[in-house]
């Protein structure tokens, strides 16, 4: 069988248009088992912005680890995708499954009729593809799984609404440390397992120049640093405008404890490139998981400990 081949595209990437009232929107299962009360009551949360909410038939279907078979998911991720009434596509959970099926889509259809893809954990693999083969800016934000858990905060889907509709928040919150920064770039990234994992595929990420981002739940301390460090060799972290620090959730110890921290691994490998190194990024699996465009050109700044994230 002929290896597949996709083109690389380069920036400016597609801005899909934003949403209005009355558009249709599909919630999708690209990954793990989500529960179908789940769901429908975020159905009737986006409904209430005044959208048509239409759910995957295999949405609620279960197949091992995954919302169905690798055919089943495929179904609904191309009906969406090719669906020109649909202006949204929101994928109803993280986990694991996109990087089964991604280059089994036909993402052709977003050339004269983009629209918005969201989520994020497993859906890095989707974003990245989208920047990378489809020139398309998506939003890495809250997933339906948790528009109702009292754990998140309401800037997660508050955010979402505001991208999705045109009126983007510029993100504030304290860094780590005092600094002076203003840079900008592209903004890319994700989850940093998915990241690693597509290195050396068509959605390996162009790093050259970014705002990278990063976030990690339920890693090993090593694990992070093996990760960076194949980031590192790949030379996917020497030539960034900024490295941005989301939430670094759940680590653990191996065996033998790592006894280092997070900033500690994460300053060791990149530390000596110069570029500014930023922690505390309210966004990945954590209680604030604001929305950020993936994809699209992004200004950082920081005064003392007063850090800024803003998409132009």
């Amino acid at each position: 069988m002929a290896k597949a081949k996709f083109t690389i595209v380069m920036n400016p990437l597609i801005l899909p248009p934003y949403l209005k009232k009355g558009d249709t929107v599909a919630i999708i299962s690209p990954s793990g088992i989500v529960e179908r009360d789940v769901v429908y009551r975020a159905a009737d949360k986006l409904s209430q912005y005044g959208l048509n909410v239409i759910i995957g038939e295999n949405a609620f279907r279960q197949h091992d680890c995954f919302a169905g078979t690798d055919s089943e998911r495929i179904h609904d991720l191309q009906k969406a995708t090719s669906d020109e009434a649909v202006k949204a596509v929101f994928c109803s959970r993280g986990g694991y499954g996109v990087s089964r099926i991604i280059d089994k889509v036909d993402f052709t259809p977003l050339k004269t009729n983009p629209k918005w893809y969201v989520g994020f954990s497993d859906i890095t693999v989707l974003h990245l593809w989208l920047i990378r083969v489809c020139g398309l800016v998506s939003l890495h934000a809250e997933m339906p799984l948790n528009y109702f858990n009292p754990k998140k905060k309401p800037q997660c889907f508050d955010t979402m609404i505001s991208a999705l509709f045109g009126e983007p928040q510029s993100i504030e919150w304290k860094a780590d440390r005092d600094e002076n920064i203003d840079v900008r770039g592209h903004f890319t990234g994700g989850n940093l397992s998915l990241i690693y994992a597509l290195t050396g595929t068509p959605a390996e990420p162009d790093t050259d120049g970014s705002v990278f981002f990063i976030e990690e739940v339920g890693e090993y301390y090593y694990h992070l640093d093996r990760m960076l460090t194949s980031l590192r060799l790949a030379g996917k972290l020497s030539n960034l405008a900024a490295l941005v620090v989301g939430g670094m959730e759940k680590m653990t110890y191996g065996s033998v404890k790592y006894n280092r921290t997070i900033e500690d691994i994460i300053l060791d490998i990149v530390g000596h490139y110069g570029y500014p190194v930023i922690f505390n990024f309210p966004s990945g699996h954590i209680a604030d998981n604001r929305a950020v465009f993936m994809g699209r050109q992004a200004v950082l700044t920081q005064t003392g400990r007063d850090a800024s994230l803003s998409f132009v």
